[in-house]
């Protein structure tokens, strides 16, 4: 079965914020580079979405995994749909994050 893989408005932001932040220190092609490999590794997650780990103590149905040791990905899956709601860097809250 495929999964439709859809970032939340949230996410959206995350991404381009984390692009800014990235170009401002290492320049526009290397943010790009890097946010093309966690979109596509993102839009993977339509053939194996039950990855991560299920945090319902934050939120029910939300699960995390990591991208590149620095990033988080906060996912649900919910049906045939799996939504984004969050790309949170480095040490960011994900209970601040997710409320």
């Amino acid at each position: 079965m495929k999964y439709r893989v859809f970032f939340a408005a949230e996410a959206q932001a995350d991404l381009l914020e984390l692009y800014e932040y990235i170009a401002e220190r290492s320049g526009d092609i290397r943010a790009l580079a890097y946010i093309a490999r966690l979109e596509q590794w993102c839009a993977s997650f339509d053939t194996f979405p039950q990855r991560g780990t299920p945090r319902d103590d934050i939120r029910p149905g939300l699960r995390i995994t990591g991208f590149e040791r620095r990033i988080s990905v906060a996912f649900t899956v919910e049906d045939d749909v799996v939504t984004i709601l969050r790309i949170l860097y480095g040490g960011v809250e994900l209970e601040d994050s997710l409320s």
